[in-house]
């Protein structure tokens, strides 16, 4: 039985490793908390979203980038301070808005493609994460945005996701909670919500029974591999531990192109900031007022999902300041104020704040598949689709394992998508 190094606890890791298990690999997942998720798969906005495919490669990112800077409660924040990864980053990330149609394409089938694997998973494995399928509502304020959105659809379709056009007054019957006044909406009743870190913890739980080995509280510090022997490193309360295994994935979020380094691999990921809030709905008026339907406001940036009778879940913007995870108050004001703006009757007295790195590549696309060593593999990258795309990729990158170190029975059909990122 060859034995694999899953690296990074997190949505893609967990997933991952059980991919890897359900084909009968030996697999140890290395995550530096004592628990699963702790990281970017912590408070997402929650939304499994194919509708939220459209990659940010497109020169009005870049306007609004420029527009924003300034603006310490913008949607879209860059910090103006250079450095050569930022620098590299959005090099490569203008030189791919030519490619914006087709990887808008790729990542809604991938997305289209992840619902089966995630939802079959979930049921065969007893995992509860607050599932909700009552699709997702785009919601538009203007015109332009509008005409946008309908562009956006038309690749979508291609992608193989139908979601359609609808009037102010369809949204209010859609959602009925929702105030102010809108130019219109898309609606893909498809698409649906869940709590991406009940998620991962049960899935977590589901490895350890198939026989998953959990390193937890661990912190790994150096990979290495001659081809055919991976090495991990690893340090707890000061001692150093080295394990040998047949193969190795990365799995670890903003951290994987540190790692990708240390393999000889170039995995150009930027550190993405986004916030969420989860409001603690404590009464029933405010359980009344918050939404069901899954919601995402353009203009904003902002998505939401509804966690249960008492959770509601309001999360996005995206901003660009390096390894920093601290919550600036600046910041989670904009989307207090959303919420008390478009549902009124809900009491934002008890918010709970958050704030997650996530793992972008600069053509918003995930590295997927082998590296320059025969038995180094990365599933990392993923952006802010991690939680919608990770049950494809897995089994995906789980498929490509089995072909290299062992004897695939099956290949998934979704395999020619590999070459995405390759480089």
């Amino acid at each position: 039985m060859k034995s694999i190094a899953v690296i990074g606890g997190g949505i893609t890791g967990v997933t991952t490793a059980y991919a890897l298990a359900q084909r009968g690999f030996a697999v140890t997942l290395f995550e530096k908390n004592r628990y699963a998720a702790m990281e970017t798969s912590f408070a997402n906005g929650g939304q499994l979203s194919a509708s939220n495919a459209e990659v940010w490669n497109h020169w009005s990112t870049i306007l609004k980038g420029l527009k924003w800077m300034l603006k310490s409660d913008a949607p879209l924040l860059v910090n103006p301070k250079p450095s050569w990864h930022k620098l590299s980053w959005f090099a490569e990330f203008i030189g791919n808005i030519p490619h914006y149609e087709r990887n808008t394409v790729e990542t809604t089938r991938l997305a289209v493609a992840a619902r089966q694997h995630l939802f079959a998973w979930a049921q065969a494995e007893g995992v509860d994460f607050d599932l909700k399928k009552e699709g997702i509502l785009h919601i538009y304020r203007d015109k332009k945005g509008f005409e946008h959105a309908g562009k956006v659809s038309q690749l979508l379709a291609q992608g193989g996701l139908p979601r359609r056009a609808v009037t102010p007054s369809e949204m209010k019957a859609i959602e009925p909670t929702l105030a102010g006044d809108y130019y219109g909406g898309y609606f893909t009743e498809s698409d649906s919500t869940g709590d991406i870190h009940k998620f991962t913890t049960g899935m977590a739980t589901a490895i350890d029974r198939m026989g998953v080995r959990c390193v937890y509280g661990k912190d790994v510090q150096t990979l290495n591999s001659d081809g055919k022997r991976a090495t991990v490193i690893t340090t707890e309360n000061g001692f150093e531990a080295k394990e040998y295994f047949d193969g190795l994935v990365v799995c670890a979020g903003v951290e994987s192109r540190n790692f990708a380094a240390q393999l000889g691999d170039r995995v150009n990921i930027y550190p993405v900031k986004g916030y969420s809030i989860t409001v603690q709905l404590q009464d029933e008026q405010s359980q009344a007022a918050a939404p069901h339907v899954s919601l995402l406001d353009d203009e904003t940036k902002l998505v939401t999902s509804r966690l249960g009778l008492d959770r509601f879940r309001v999360a996005g913007t995206a901003e660009f300041n390096g390894y920093n995870k601290d919550i600036r108050a600046d910041r989670i004001r904009p989307l207090i104020d959303w919420v008390n703006q478009c549902f009124p009757g809900v009491n934002t007295r008890q918010v709970v704040p958050w704030a997650g790195l996530r793992p972008m590549m600069p053509n918003m696309m995930p590295r997927v598949g082998r590296g320059k060593a025969a038995n180094v593999f990365y599933n990392t990258g993923h952006g802010h689709l991690g939680w919608t795309l990770s049950a494809v990729t897995a089994d995906m990158v789980g498929n490509v394992i089995q072909k290299a170190l062992g004897h695939a029975d099956s290949v998934f059909p979704y395999a020619s998508a590999l070459s995405i990122n390759r480089a």
